[in-house]
């Protein structure tokens, strides 16, 4: 493809040897001498960049660009000048220009700002996929070590990041190898997983991880202090790409002072998960100490927050067993219009030492995606999917909360209670109506399934300190992206689910979840 480039000039002339040198490179370089020829010829003609010289006589640089804008505004506008006036560059820099550079010019400096602009995206998609190529080796090999819990952290991490690489080259042409890859990584850390969950838990050591009813303990309450309030923000069902995703707003407001990650409990679901956050607990020490409060998962529900129902009440017990004396809110936010009434109320919250706020949105996402035709079509895929979080976030009043938050200079800390993974394939199970409707666990007394299964079976939940509601009853894990379905309507079952996002299971992305802590810039 010929780049058709239009040079507007006084001093063309003089410039002869410039536009030589770049139709040798293959562009093709037409000329005027004022702003208003620049103005006629891009309305009659097509050009792919306009190279602009800020002063010539009648129309300024700056006034031949702010009409061609109008004009056409998606044509990139190179303006150069003699002059190294900072108001000038920041006034062009608002007018939206693709270059600014200052004269006199160097042959490849003109280059380089032509490239930037028509073969960026040509030469970072190469660069990352042959990039990505050198890295597929390296992380496989890791596979095959003897890894622990910070090591698949890391490798989590460096897949996400390839993820989101690849998610903005054009024709995606790795994004299958990656999606393979990922897949072995998975089956490799669910074998991790079910090796070491119990020793995590019975005899924690050096190699453990930091699961869901430490974390608390081990990143917020250290930085409770009377200086400053924290914000504690946990977003329901964030992923650690998502997380990334959502980072490219914040970073404008917000210095990233420490991301980590830790491990969620099995099950990765809500109820679980998230009660273990607040109580500082593991499930079955929340029912054995608040037996009141404590709703077993028995089949009767699908609504995860009515497992939920005292997240306040295990923050304030948690806070008090720990002796941490702090003036403390929570806020739960399941629609728009409580984000806004937290929004109205900000200067409330910062009287504070701490302000839990739960937000639900991502969860529910999840489950639209499920159920609801519309969302599917705009989310067929993982990449979509991100674009649909990044969407909302945009649009949300978390993000203004956290605009307001910055401009207080304030300290946030940003974390969920597990991810979600996108399912593919069946294993067929069978279990009595009292068995829990979740397509990623189960638990139930009569429970059977194909011995040869990708699943976690704990028949023993007392070691996994998970409530038993029966003497006899069993926990199962879906293991990789695995979902289970029932033999009756299995195929209409198994269709409706398939690569619909769920969580409860064993995964890299359920598993490994971000908590990062911010301050306002």
């Amino acid at each position: 493809m010929i780049y058709s480039i239009l040079w507007a000039d006084d001093e063309i002339d003089l410039l002869t040897p410039y536009i030589i040198f770049l139709e040798n490179k293959g562009y093709q370089v037409s000329t005027v001498n004022s702003g208003a020829d620049a103005m006629e010829l891009v309305i009659k003609q097509k050009f792919d960049v306009l190279f602009l010289d800020e002063n010539m006589p009648g129309m300024s640089g700056l006034e031949v660009l702010i009409a061609i804008k109008q004009i056409r505004p998606n044509l990139p506008v190179i303006m150069i000048t003699k002059s190294e006036e900072e108001e000038l560059m920041e006034d062009a820099i608002g007018s939206k220009i693709a270059d600014y550079l200052i004269k006199p010019l160097n042959p490849n400096q003109l280059l380089l700002s032509v490239k930037r602009i028509f073969d960026k995206k040509r030469l970072q998609e190469e660069k990352t996929n042959l990039s990505y190529q050198q890295e597929f080796r390296a992380l496989s090999m890791q596979y095959q070590d003897k890894l622990n819990a910070e090591e698949w952290s890391e490798i989590y991490k460096k897949l996400s990041y390839w993820e989101l690489e690849i998610d903005n080259t054009e024709n995606k042409s790795m994004a299958e190898v990656l999606n393979s890859q990922k897949s072995e990584a998975n089956a490799h850390f669910s074998k991790f997983v079910e090796k070491n969950y119990e020793n995590w838990l019975q005899k924690p050591d050096s190699d453990t991880p930091i699961l869901s009813h430490l974390m608390m303990r081990k990143y917020a309450f250290p930085l409770i202090n009377d200086k400053s309030p924290l914000f504690f923000i946990l977003v329901d069902n964030l992923r650690y790409d998502q997380w990334k995703i959502l980072e490219v707003f914040i970073q404008d407001y917000f210095q990233v002072e420490r991301e980590n990650t830790y491990y969620s409990i099995l099950p990765t679901t809500t109820a679980f998960a998230r009660n273990s956050i607040f109580a500082g607990m593991m499930p079955s020490e929340i029912h054995k100490n608040f037996p009141d409060k404590w709703v077993h998962d028995l089949g009767d529900s699908d609504d995860d927050e009515g497992y939920n129902q005292y997240e306040e009440f295990y923050l304030q017990q948690q806070l008090k067993r720990l002796k941490i004396d702090a003036k403390s809110s929570y806020h739960k936010i399941i629609h728009q219009y409580q984000g806004k009434q937290l929004v109205d109320n900000f200067n409330k919250l910062l009287t504070n030492d701490l302000n839990v706020i739960v937000y639900n949105f991502v969860d529910m996402l999840s489950h639209a995606r499920t159920d609801m035709a519309m969302i599917k079509e705009l989310a067929p895929d993982e990449s979509a999917y991100r674009s649909l979080t990044a969407s909302w976030f945009q649009h949300s009043p978390l993000f203004d909360l956290l605009k307001k938050i910055s401009s207080k200079k304030g300290r946030v800390i940003i974390t969920t209670d597990h991810g979600m993974i996108r399912v593919q394939n069946p294993i067929k199970i069978v279990g009595d109506r009292n068995t829990n409707t979740n397509l990623r666990y189960k638990q139930g007394k009569n429970l059977n399934w194909d011995s040869n299964s990708k699943m976690m079976v704990s028949r023993k939940p007392e070691q996994l300190f998970l409530p038993k509601p029966n003497m006899s009853t069993t926990y199962v894990f879906a293991k990789e992206d695995c979902i289970f379905a029932y033999p009756n309507n299995y195929n209409h079952f198994v269709n409706h689910y398939k690569n619909t996002f769920q969580h409860g299971g064993i995964s890299l992305e359920e598993c490994i979840i971000p908590v990062v802590y911010l301050t306002g810039k």
